[in-house]
């Protein structure tokens, strides 16, 4: 049976990867999983022999990137680099995970394709771009753009938009929630189902990959109030008013045609991956 070492177990992204994997998963995490650290990576590397590495580590507060750019760009830009040159000298694939916050500047209003110029803004955009720059350096390599992703929270994990929105939906009547920022929420369970897809067909290089449509965060959360019944009122706010520290990208549809077009599991539209994965949660409450 082959093991692939997941760094990052600890958090929605690698919690689910290990869930999935099952006995062929060996998951890390900080203290000893550290994708800063070279040599630990070489030491994990050397005692496990991995047939391939999966980096569900980041650096993701993006407003926290702001005022702590050298830590966020050690973790999504150098760690990356260090996972690359172990999984090549061990002849093994890699896989990373990017953002659709590379194309925060894009003047583009139609779903982005891999192709397209990117226009990264902020300390965070700029270390994942980067950290997609140095995972390229291994030669078989998944870079797998996505975005606000969602699913069961990792034992180091705050949280996500989905459940922030539910916790809020029990506890307030009222709610200010962003209107102009255009993407596709995805669930964390197609994300890793797709990627397994790549990796078994050894289809390597850069492939966006989310559910499919477009909303914002506004009518993302009115879907999500009126699958769990909740009665709020909602105002729609722009991005200039909610004035986070970070830039956000008004327009971040990602075009799956890619990875589509290679016949693997159709990735559900956004509303009907948000109702499966409510249904599961009631299903494990």
């Amino acid at each position: 049976m082959k093991k692939y070492l997941v760094f990052g177990k600890g958090g929605q992204l690698g919690s689910e990867w290990c869930r999935q994997l099952g006995e062929a998963a060996v998951g890390v995490d900080l203290p000893e999983g550290d994708i800063t650290d070279r040599y630990k990576i070489e030491d994990l590397m050397a005692a496990i022999k991995p047939d391939g590495v999966i980096n569900a580590a980041a650096f993701t507060a993006v407003d926290a990137a702001e005022k702590q750019p050298a830590l966020c760009r050690k973790v999504n830009a150098y760690g990356p680099l260090y996972l690359a040159q172990a999984c090549e000298k061990a002849g093994i694939p890699l896989v990373h995970y990017s953002t659709d916050y590379v194309f925060c500047g894009t003047p583009l209003r139609r779903p982005l394709r891999e192709t397209d110029a990117v226009a990264p803004q902020g300390e965070y955009a700029r270390s994942k771009y980067e950290g997609e720059q140095n995972a390229r350096k291994c030669p078989k390599h998944l870079v797998l753009r996505t975005c606000g992703l969602y699913g069961t929270p990792g034992p180091n994990t705050p949280g996500n938009f989905v459940e922030t929105m539910r916790k809020l939906g029990l506890s307030r009547r009222n709610l200010r929630v962003v209107n102009d920022q255009h993407c596709t929420p995805t669930w964390i369970g197609s994300l890793v189902g797709a990627t397994r897809f790549l990796m078994e067909k050894e289809t390597w290089g850069l492939y966006h990959l989310t559910n499919q449509g477009e909303t914002t965060w506004f009518d993302f959360a009115a879907e999500i109030f009126r699958l769990e019944k909740l009665d709020v009122s909602m105002e729609p706010i722009s991005t200039a008013e909610w004035n986070a520290p970070a830039p956000r990208p008004l327009y971040s549809v990602l075009d799956t045609q890619k990875y589509h077009s290679l016949g693997g599991p159709p990735m559900l539209t956004w509303q009907d991956a948000l109702q499966k994965y409510l249904t599961l949660c009631k299903q494990v409450s």
